[in-house]
């Protein structure tokens, strides 16, 4: 019988300009066997410059730092004008709630989700896991959270207009509505009646219909439109 080798590790970059924040946490994803630390960064422009010649499948980058800021890194990371398809790393924004203005506009930069920076170890990995696997459903309850509070602030023209809702069908629709309240594809197959690899099939026509990148973008949209409301 010949062995299955073992899948290569999750490869992860840090860039937080406190030392003591990046040691923290690569401890904690050193600790575990599928996963390694392969890149630490300062700044935002050190970490461009690595990760120019380095692959690393995801980045936890946080915000406000000296050099270039993570909103403009993150740009940068996963500009598709300047890098192939499928070499992008997935951008995790490290974030807390002071800082909102920047995590709707990191996500609309690239970001595949964020972090509140006092996440607990373990929903930080899972996160990371989740990220790499392609989705982007990153500590539910707290991506709500904070998009229901984005909802609140956001000025008005900054919002997209309900009319970007139009090509959704009244299926999709639905889909959409319990995505941006934070039900995973098996949540809204049993609350649909419906398999769920029909719900996937929502989700992506969804997603391409909002020209949007992944389910974060699609919840941010949702509540933009008023199609959900902060609270419902």
């Amino acid at each position: 019988m010949t062995d299955v080798p073992p899948s290569a590790p999750i490869r992860v970059a840090l860039v937080d300009d406190q030392q003591l924040v990046r040691a923290g946490f690569a401890l904690v994803i050193n600790s575990q066997p599928d996963m390694d630390v392969v890149i630490e960064a300062g700044d935002g422009a050190q970490a461009v410059r690595l990760l120019s010649s380095h692959e690393v499948d995801v980045v936890l980058m946080d915000v406000r730092m000296p050099q270039m800021d993570g909103l403009a890194a993150t740009a940068a990371l996963t500009d598709p004008a300047t890098t192939r398809v499928g070499t992008a790393p997935k951008v995790v924004i490290l974030t807390t709630f002071d800082l909102d203005e920047y995590v709707l506009r990191a996500i609309k930069a690239g970001a595949s989700g964020f972090l509140l920076k006092d996440t607990p170890p373990e929903e930080m990995l899972t996160a990371i896991r989740t990220v790499h696997h392609g989705e982007a459903v990153i500590a539910p309850s707290s991506t709500r959270r904070l998009i229901e509070h984005l909802a609140t602030v956001l000025p008005d023209e900054q919002k997209a207009p309900a009319a970007v809702l139009d090509t959704l069908t009244d299926r999709e629709r639905e889909v959409l509505t319990l995505m941006a309240r934070g039900r995973s594809n098996t949540e809204i197959a049993a609350e649909l009646f419906v398999a769920e690899a029909t719900v996937k099939t929502h989700v992506g026509r969804v997603l391409a219909k909002l020209d949007a990148r992944d389910r974060v973008q699609a919840v941010v949209t949702a509540y933009e439109t008023g199609l959900v409301s902060p609270g419902a």
